[in-house]
């Protein structure tokens, strides 16, 4: 027996199965704490969320995305974000395309100390920057200490 031979018709390639086992184990050790939504996909815009000494920000990238096709809400201290980015270019010109059209929605669920009243978006240069406020029990405080 021919170890070369998938089937009679094709030949066997060790690199399509070296690939595979690395496709395989990329998932098998993908990062259980990644804080993904339930209606999150591929081709969803990236988030990272900070925190700051007075809250957090939320960086969204948007690029081609209009402001007023984008939606926000908090609730139950979860950030939602839906939108739509459109298609502006001919698809029949590409030659390769890895760029996504399309809606979309992210939900992020927040820390504990922040504040949903204290919410301020704003979308500029194809980034969508959301301001989280902390709640004001939970920020840390200085206390001043007197000598005597």
């Amino acid at each position: 027996m021919n170890l070369f031979l998938k089937n009679r018709d094709s030949a066997y390639d060790p690199l399509d199965e070296l690939d595979r086992v690395r496709r395989e184990l990329s998932r098998f050790f993908a990062d259980e704490n990644e804080n993904t939504g339930l209606f999150d996909r591929s081709a969803a815009p990236s988030v990272d969320l900070i925190e700051q000494a007075d809250g957090y920000a939320l960086y969204v990238d948007l690029p081609g995305v209009d402001k007023k096709d984008l939606e926000l809400s908090v609730e139950n201290n979860v950030l939602s974000l839906k939108g739509e980015r459109k298609e502006t270019r001919d698809a029949r010109l590409f030659f390769r395309k890895e760029s996504w059209a399309g809606t979309f929605r992210r939900t992020v669920a927040l820390p504990q100390a922040a504040d949903p009243e204290k919410v301020k978006a704003e979308l500029k240069d194809g980034v969508l920057t959301i301001v989280i406020g902390k709640r004001e029990e939970l920020k840390p405080r200085q206390i001043a200490v007197s000598v005597q």
